[in-house]
């Protein structure tokens, strides 16, 4: 089947199944293979090429016969897999670094290196008096605006609406590893803004 085929740009437009089916089939490896050098695991190459496959079905008809149809295919699937290497490059970003300050812990010359240092130990939430209140919803309002946008979105669903992590991940389209870790991260950061109130 040629990519150049006038009749094939016909037959994919007729809804043709079998030369679909045969285009996806031919093209499909290589399309993987140029996706997997905009993205950092196989399987969001995968999803670039399912998106952009989605994006040729959706755009089609608008397909004007300027380049060959490969070439129109591709431009896409570079498209989707550009945009989706860039959310991957801020989502690892969100992922990477220590969760808490390292300098909060004694260092490696100490006694008792590791542990926190009296100074910078997690700070007691007891019972907060009703003046505090307000400032420190204040803060945890402040606090979770300033939450990179995905570790908010998962704190917000969990914390605030009551989703449970199955639901948070079928919803912003996670793996339960990556929403532990959002999850995680984000309260840490919100943890410590507010510690900064109660001291």
């Amino acid at each position: 089947m040629e990519a150049e085929d006038p009749q094939l740009v016909a037959r994919l437009r007729a809804g043709d199944r079998d030369a679909f089916a045969a285009v996806v089939r031919q093209w499909s490896p290589v399309m993987l293979r140029v996706a997997r050098s905009y993205v950092h695991t196989h399987s969001s190459a995968e999803e670039v090429v399912q998106e952009a496959w989605l994006g040729v079905v959706r755009s089609l008809d608008g397909f004007e016969g300027r380049s060959q149809l490969r070439t129109w295919v591709f431009r896409i699937l570079v498209n989707v897999a550009r945009r989706r290497g860039r959310a991957d490059e801020r989502a690892n970003a969100e992922l990477m670094g220590p969760t808490v300050d390292p300098r909060r812990f004694r260092d490696d010359d100490d006694p008792y290196p590791g542990h926190w240092r009296d100074d910078a130990a997690p700070v007691d939430w007891g019972p907060e008096p009703e003046v505090l209140a307000a400032e420190f919803r204040a803060a945890l309002g402040k606090a979770l605006t300033e939450l990179p946008e995905r570790q908010r979105a998962v704190v917000e669903l969990r914390d605030v609406h009551g989703f449970d992590g199955e639901e948070v991940c079928e919803l912003l389209d996670l793996t339960a590893a990556n929403q532990r870790v959002l999850l995680h991260r984000g309260r840490a950061r919100l943890r410590a803004a507010l510690e900064g109130v109660l001291a």
